[in-house]
């Protein structure tokens, strides 16, 4: 019996920037039908592992398999399996919603009626075929998202790679958008991967790989990875964390984190803590909440980090935007001359 390939099979993928080492020995597997959300802030090294998979970028060190062909030897055929959604818009403003499918459906050689039916297929499934006719650049956020979603699937594509696809949406098209995932996993037994730095996005994925400045830092489902914080989450405002951190440590013989300036306890029955810390520690305590493990409280658990924005990771990839636009077109150019 022969085993299917893993929709995505990466071993020991490092990538830099210069002296910058964006993503660091990665080794990830990920399941042929499942959706899987790469999970990071930015900086993490997610949209540099989407630009090693997507063929973006050449690869340099380790190996990477989609759907078990090389990335690196057999770049070809790994784009006529993938669909692709950047975050910055690929569509041509000045053409009609139809006029996009039909030349996206050319460049990967769909011609004639198959390519009618197809762009007909798509503009039904997205509900589009009211808009067809519509220039591009008359359309909503949402709108636009969704021809995104019809070329990137024109072709049949097995696995669907998104990079941040809910930016910009609004909640209501963000719902329409999971909704389109679910079906072609359901019904065309699409691979669904995406990056994305939203917690509530992550939270509807199969499994969650979460990153933190280029390496791994945890892998599972998102209901496992709440499990394992062990309990409620107890966080502390106080004027002198390091001094209070040491005192809770020696009476309750529990060690908290120290996070940004608060303390921060993961304990069983969290409620039942709160009245001995604060009766132990009545002057020293500013506020004290509870809650129960969310995502952020796991990214904070893994990393020893709050989930924020990295500045100078911005500056890196808006100076890396020009060099991604010429090799997209340098592919463009690679796909008509194989047709």
């Amino acid at each position: 019996m022969t085993t299917s390939p893993a929709a995505i099979e990466i071993s020991h993928l490092s990538h830099r920037y210069g002296d910058h080492e964006a993503v660091r020995d990665l080794t990830l597997s990920l399941m042929q039908g499942e959706i899987f959300a790469l999970l990071g802030p930015n900086g993490s090294g997610k949209t540099t592992l989407f630009r090693v998979l997507s063929t973006l970028i050449p690869m340099q060190e380790g190996a990477a398999h989609i759907l078990g062909f090389d990335v690196r030897r057999e770049s070809d055929a790994v784009r006529r399996q993938l669909g692709v959604v950047f975050q910055a818009p690929s569509l041509d403003k000045k053409l009609t919603v139809a006029e996009n499918l039909i030349h996206f459906g050319r460049l990967y050689g769909v011609l004639g009626r198959e390519l009618k039916a197809r762009v007909d297929e798509m503009l039904a499934r997205l509900g589009l075929a009211d808009r067809q006719r519509d220039l591009v650049e008359k359309l909503s956020g949402g709108l636009r998202r969704r021809v995104e979603l019809a070329k990137a699937m024109l072709h049949r594509p097995r696995l669907l790679l998104l990079d941040e696809p809910s930016t910009g949406l609004d909640p209501a098209a963000r719902s329409d958008l999971w909704q389109y995932f679910n079906r072609v996993r359901s019904e065309d037994g699409v691979t669904v991967v995406l990056t994305t730095h939203l917690l509530d996005e992550a939270e509807r994925a199969d499994r969650i790989a979460i990153m933190h400045r280029g390496r791994l830092a945890a892998l599972d489902t998102p209901t496992a990875l709440r499990a394992a914080i062990g309990g409620d989450t107890v966080t502390i405002r106080t004027g002198d964390a390091h001094d209070l951190d040491s005192q809770i440590a020696l009476k309750f013989n529990v060690q908290p984190m120290i996070v940004d300036g608060t303390l921060r306890l993961e304990l069983p029955n969290g409620h039942e803590w709160i009245p001995q810390l604060v009766e132990a520690f009545p002057d020293r305590i500013e506020s004290i909440t509870l809650g129960k493990p969310t995502l952020e409280d796991v990214f904070i658990h893994v990393t020893g980090h709050q989930f924020w924005t990295n500045d100078s990771a911005d500056e890196r990839d808006r100076q890396t935007t020009h060099d991604e636009t010429k090799t997209r077109r340098h592919r463009d150019k690679e796909t008509r001359g194989s047709d």
